[in-house]
């Protein structure tokens, strides 16, 4: 059999000799309805979208459930989790970024033979392997493996490779007529095509599609006398990125007001703006907001991925104390529980965690968020729409209606929203929320500052959680060193001697993964706070914070400190990461 890159069987090897039984009998044992397999063949026939495709929009059958299937099927390999994957340098020279990440594929490894191992997640379109066995010169053994994984993967093996940032500012400083270029706009304009597109809207594009790479949460444009300074926020620190020339400063800040439907000509006023764009055929919301400054209009874009997996409860950090905990609390008919935090700190990730392990099939869950960050399966999610009245009040009301048993509303932000809260919690219905405090004790303090009153607070709330996100050492340049005086202090700060660590440190060295800091990824540290009996008379008698953490503490609460100390212990992350997120606990 030839294998040359000319010849048919260039692209995907064909399926194994062993693919096995009729795919139709193994979507319907792995629970999908003859119905509804029907009704994704007719819409698959209709608008020639394949059936994998059809099933996986219908939120009818998980990503991994569904490629599990089809690898079995075509006889491929599936790999749930690409973690710890070396892309090959061939791949990452040869293939274009746009092109990787446009159709989700990323070699996993290659073989003697001229035979590239390339993880997919759409198994039925051949024609973008076929594409990339030309680019490579080889043959393509197809792997199965998850959407998240493969661009997470992606994000890694391209991380350093120049992008098109510099090209694009070489573009401005050509160009010099930006009169009119910053107004052109897509609906849901993809930022992988570039090809055509004016100077100031491929700089936009390919500045959002690096930080998309890098994994960023948030993108500033800031103003300074002589330039436009472009930071990224990644793992919660800012970085400075190549900076834009002053004179391209109007046309950027024009360019990104008409992509968030704002009104180009107010520049003395905040505003506010929301914009989606693509990246191949995934989508990303974006928040934006504009300041006046003396030195110009400052710009600050959130992005939320939308492709963005759903962690499990497993994946956030929780110690399996804290976990059997709140799987208890989440197995409760009523209630209200509270996960408590600054603005970044993981409370979304985590109530999204919690809330896909309730079971849809037997209970009806709603959500009112603003906005909805990531898609739940099974799940009725609700976006507030202030203009038009929909506010997390309003929201919570209306599903009382809607005949709930579990549901979220995105924070409780006045009095009107925690007493809809409450009632729903006393009405027999288990709600979530999200709370703007510094610990589980303060939370308590807030909802009563507000008005509601104390025995309302003791008699709905069930449980409370504060969190903070720190950074986690780099897999690259993880190591462990001799605990110096430093070191020895830093530990003492955070409650541990270093004959509790063994006599050495775990730090990362820095390297080029990780920007040189010696971090990557985040986990957090948690706080749990069941409400009991002694908490409940606590409430109803004015305790003040500082009295209930000290009586949850002496009852076996750990605090976030305590939490964050046994992640410096089991090497995870650091003191200076504990001692950044968390105040001094009580004594």
């Amino acid at each position: 059999m030839s294998s040359g890159p000319n010849s048919p069987m260039a692209g995907p090897k064909a399926a194994a000799p062993g693919a096995v039984g009729s795919l139709g009998e193994m979507l319907v044992d792995a629970g999908l309805s003859r119905e509804r397999l029907e009704e994704c063949r007719r819409a698959a026939a209709t608008s020639g979208e394949s059936l994998d495709r059809v099933i996986l929009a219908k939120d009818y059958l998980d990503e991994v459930t569904l490629l599990s299937i089809y690898a079995k099927h075509l006889g491929f390999e599936f790999r749930k989790s690409l973690d710890g994957t070396q892309v090959p340098a061939e791949f990452v020279s040869v293939v274009p970024v746009h092109f990787a990440r446009n159709y989700n594929l990323v070699a996993l490894e290659t073989s003697g033979d001229n035979v590239f191992k390339v993880a997919t997640c759409t198994p039925m379109q051949p024609h973008p392997m076929d594409d990339l066995s030309a680019m490579l010169g080889a043959e393509i053994d197809p792997v199965l493996a998850p959407r998240f994984e493969i661009t997470t993967l992606l994000g890694r093996a391209y991380r350093h490779k120049a992008d098109g940032v510099d090209e694009a500012l070489a573009d401005v400083a050509e160009d010099g007529n930006f009169a009119g270029l910053a107004d052109q706009i897509d609906e849901g304009e993809d930022v992988l095509d570039v090809a055509n597109k004016a100077p100031i809207i491929k700089l936009v594009n390919t500045i959002l599609f690096q930080a998309l790479k890098l994994r960023a949460s948030d993108v500033h444009f800031q103003s300074y006398p002589d330039r436009m300074q472009v930071r990224f926020r990644i793992d919660g620190i800012l970085y400075d990125m190549d900076p834009i020339p002053r004179k391209a400063q109007d046309a950027i800040v024009s360019r990104v007001k008409v992509m968030g439907k704002m009104d180009i000509a107010e520049r003395r006023l905040p505003q506010d703006g929301r914009a989606t764009i693509k990246i191949g055929d995934g989508e990303v919301d974006v928040r934006i907001s504009s300041v006046p400054t003396t030195n110009g209009e400052r710009i600050v874009m959130r992005l939320l991925d939308k492709t963005s997996k759903v962690y499990t409860l497993e994946e956030i950090g929780l110690a399996p104390k804290n976990l059997a905990m709140l799987r208890e609390y989440l197995n409760y008919s009523h209630g209200i529980i509270l996960v408590t935090g600054p603005t970044g700190s993981g409370k979304t990730t985590t109530l999204y965690a919690g809330m896909s392990e309730v079971d849809t099939t037997q209970k009806n869950v709603l959500t009112i968020e603003d906005p909805v960050e990531y898609s739940l399966p099974g799940i009725s999610q609700v976006q507030v729409n202030v203009k038009k009245g929909l506010t997390f009040a309003h929201g919570l009301r209306s599903f009382l209606r809607q005949d709930p048993d579990v549901m979220m509303v995105g924070e409780i932000r006045d009095l009107e929203t925690a007493e809809v809260a409450i009632r729903a919690a006393l009405t027999g219905h288990l709600v979530f929320s999200t709370v703007h405090t510094n610990d589980a004790p303060s939370t308590i303090q807030r909802m009563v500052d507000q008005g509601v009153e104390p025995y309302l607070v003791s008699s709905s709330l069930v449980l409370v959680i504060a969190q903070r996100l720190v950074r986690t050492i780099c897999k690259h340049c993880h190591t462990y060193g001799p605990i110096n005086d430093e070191w020895a202090a830093k530990l003492h700060k955070v409650g541990l001697d270093p004959e509790q660590m063994g006599g050495r440190v775990a730090f990362g060295k820095g390297c080029d993964e990780c920007f040189q800091s010696g971090y990557a990824g985040r986990t957090a540290i948690y706080e749990f706070m069941p409400i009991d009996e002694v908490l409940r008379t606590q409430i109803m008698n004015n305790a003040t914070a500082a009295q209930m953490k000290r009586g949850a503490v002496e009852r076996g609460m750990i605090t976030l400190r305590e939490d964050g100390r046994l992640k410096v212990m089991s090497g995870q992350t650091t003191p200076d990461e504990v001692l950044r997120v968390t105040q001094l606990d009580l004594d």
